[in-house]
């Protein structure tokens, strides 16, 4: 197959950059009319939960969301829900608040803190179909799981489809942020092999200081990847810095050539630099990259 030309690339990369979500911590979600400010309207703004997170930080961080007219996506972690009743709780706060979608993950905590060791536990508890919340993104992990192996990821996927086909839920797919395109559309060639035709977001880190990203690729298991990254000569010439460019452009390119493939999208991890990513964001929608 021929390569795609430069003008149908660039706009492939410029739909990325339009239809891209963001990914930022509660705490650093800014007020509505500073958020309007670096992203515009109807954006999808992910809000994850770390160990040690509080539900109504995330409730807060959504209504923010909510009030810069964009869509609010928390992280509901499996393992930090301590029983039934606390989950109903998380849940019936969303639906009052206004969100629509959910973002499942099993989380990060070593040890469950209640009954849900993973989201296939979340999903037959039947309390996120009793509320209504059928809009679920779920993860993947081109590079593989630190703990969970490729049987069990394909298993527990096999699990979530079957449980939107029986809820007529809306699922996608969300996966862990790559350093390279290369796993990343290895991962999406052999998903759609398959048979699945799910809307994919790629995660991507969102500029960032290359030292700031090692240290969170280390601790989200991609730390081989980034020991890889680090020995790359062009790193150097980065003064330091990642960007997402390269990858982006892999990925408009493959699209570009793929035009009839099911939908695929980017998510941005922003680590803290949001508007460093909705600069970015910004100048890939234009083609000044």
């Amino acid at each position: 197959m021929p390569p795609p030309s430069e003008t149908r690339t660039r706009g492939a990369l410029r739909d990325l950059a339009l239809g891209a979500s963001v990914e930022v911590l509660a705490r650093k979600v800014p007020p509505p009319e500073v958020l309007a400010g670096h992203l515009p309207r109807g954006a999808a703004v992910y809000v994850p939960f770390p160990p040690k997170g509080r539900w109504p930080d995330t409730i807060a961080a959504c209504e923010r969301v909510l009030a810069a007219d964009m869509k609010p996506v928390p992280h509901l972690s499996a393992r930090s829900v301590r029983s039934p009743d606390e989950l109903g709780d998380w849940l019936s706060a969303l639906v009052e608040t206004g969100v629509d979608s959910l973002m499942l993950v099993a989380g990060d905590r070593a040890a469950p803190a209640g009954p849900y060791p993973d989201v296939p536990a979340l999903l037959d508890s039947g309390l996120l179909a009793e509320r209504g919340l059928r809009r679920l993104g779920v993860t993947a992990y081109p590079e593989g799981h630190p703990f969970v192996g490729p049987t069990d990821l394909d298993e527990a996927l096999r699990r979530k489809t079957e449980y939107a086909r029986a809820t007529d839920s809306e699922l996608w797919v969300v996966t862990q942020f790559v350093f390279s395109p290369a796993p990343a559309l290895a991962w999406l060639a052999r998903t759609r092999e398959a048979g699945s035709t799910l809307p994919v977001r790629i995660g991507v880190p969102g500029p960032v200081a290359l030292r700031t990203l090692i240290g969170y690729a280390v601790r989200c298991g991609v730390g081989a990847s980034a020991r890889a990254l680090k020995r790359r000569p062009g790193v150097a010439r980065l003064a330091g810095r990642w960007s997402p460019t390269p990858i982006a452009l892999a990925l408009a390119s493959h699209l570009a050539v793929h035009e009839k493939a099911s939908a695929v999208d980017i998510h941005l991890f922003t680590f803290g630099g949001l508007a460093d990513a909705a600069g970015w964001l910004s100048r890939s929608c234009t083609g000044r990259r």
